[in-house]
């Protein structure tokens, strides 16, 4: 019966004979993710060039999110656009305040007293906490493990009640203000830190166990979008996604802020698997090793906090005169090691009370700039892989 219908339909005798001699050819497809699908994190557009289930090209289209957030800083006084630095990486407001703080205070010569350089050391590294609990949870969820995505955002909330306590905000801060902290520290808040570090410490454990070193999390993240050190360093990556290509660059120590000298803490690198820790089968750069910077770097930041509540001065927590200041004619540049990596911002001053330029250098818009490169002849179900492990913000990309 077979027999009957090849030699009755000669087209597609002709067919099988081209594809067992491999001349069989497929057409290339354009292939939009997002700017709306969840594996994106936020309002990102990729287009993918697909050849069947390979992907050829990525190209990142942004723009989504722009709300002229530098030139709206070039038109206030800078203790005004406090606020508006929490809506660039929103879920690491306070590193950003810090961030922007530091810069107009170099420019102005302002000294942060001991106690609020403490409060902000406190509070950028719990907010690195908070802010690596989502990058865990939504790639854990990207990668279709549902259960640590609900343990990481319980843990998430814990730090936005003390975030809550201290400024009455959970998500946009405008806490570390220029000076250093907008209040002090309420009654009791110390004492309810302390219980969350004991409590937050357990639970790392918990994450590796579910999600860390779960073989099919290891086998969907492992070798997969590797990033060598050279490639991490032309492509402008810092943070975690440089870390993890084997680089021990963290601002903390090569450059210390707001007293991180006096703390004790290690900077974690991407290694190879196979020594015990680190999963058989990891390569140095790739996307487990991204994702497992992130995860040590939490229990870095516990170290860090303890230590900052243990030597907690007394005294003033802000300098004072900190608002209508007169900005020198001079230009300062600053960055800081938010927790995507380094957040810079450029302000000039022209004798003024607001500056002439402001500029923001986001930390994701040059770790997103390596896609294309990573998501060459990759699966397209690696792309929620790599593009989760960079770990962008688009409110920091667009700005």
């Amino acid at each position: 019966m077979a027999e009957t219908v090849l030699e009755s339909q000669p087209d597609l005798m002709l067919d099988l004979d081209r594809s067992a001699q491999g001349d069989l050819r497929t057409e290339e497809m354009l292939v939009n993710m997002g700017p709306q699908h969840p594996s994106t994190h936020g309002v990102l557009r990729i287009v993918l060039r697909t050849d069947g289930e390979m992907v050829l090209e990525a190209i990142p289209h942004i723009g989504y999110l722009h709300r002229c957030a530098e030139k709206i800083g070039e038109n206030l006084q800078p203790y005004q656009f406090i606020p508006y630095t929490d809506r660039m990486d929103y879920l690491a407001g306070m590193n950003n305040n810090q961030g922007y703080a530091l810069a107009v205070e170099r420019l102005c010569g302002i000294q942060v007293p001991p106690r609020g350089q403490a409060i902000r050391v406190i509070f950028a590294e719990l907010n690195r906490i908070a802010s690596h609990l989502v990058s865990l949870g939504c790639y854990g969820l990207d990668m279709g493990a549902f259960t640590p995505f609900l343990y990481c955002f319980r843990e998430r909330e814990m730090i936005l009640d003390l975030f809550e306590a201290a400024c009455g905000a959970r998500l946009t801060y405008s806490y570390l203000t220029i000076g250093g902290a907008h209040d002090d520290l309420p009654d009791g808040w110390i004492d309810r830190c302390r219980e969350f570090l004991d409590y937050f410490g357990t639970k790392i454990d918990d994450y590796n166990n579910l999600l860390s070193f779960n073989h099919i999390f290891v086998k969907r993240t492992s070798k997969v979008g590797i990033i060598s050190l050279q490639d991490a360093l032309a492509w402008g990556l810092t943070g975690p996604c440089l870390r993890a290509s084997g680089i021990r660059w963290d601002l903390r120590k090569v450059l210390p802020y707001d007293g991180y000298e006096k703390y004790d803490f290690d900077v974690p690198i991407g290694r190879t698997g196979g020594n015990g820790e680190i999963p058989h089968g990891v390569i140095v750069g790739d996307s487990w090793s991204r994702y497992y910077v992130r995860v040590l770097e939490m229990t870095q930041s516990v170290r860090i906090i303890r230590q900052a509540l243990d030597q907690l001065p007394s005294g003033d927590f802000r300098a004072p005169k900190c608002t209508n200041l007169k900005l020198p004619a001079n230009e300062v540049y600053v960055e800081v090691e938010g927790a995507r990596g380094q957040l810079g911002f450029l302000i000039t001053g022209d004798g003024s009370a607001i500056p002439s330029r402001v500029k923001a250098r986001g930390p994701c818009f040059c770790n997103l700039s390596i896609t294309t490169h990573v998501c060459r002849n990759v699966l397209l179900a690696d792309i929620p892989a790599i593009i989760g492990s960079i770990d962008v913000v688009m409110g920091e990309v667009d700005r």
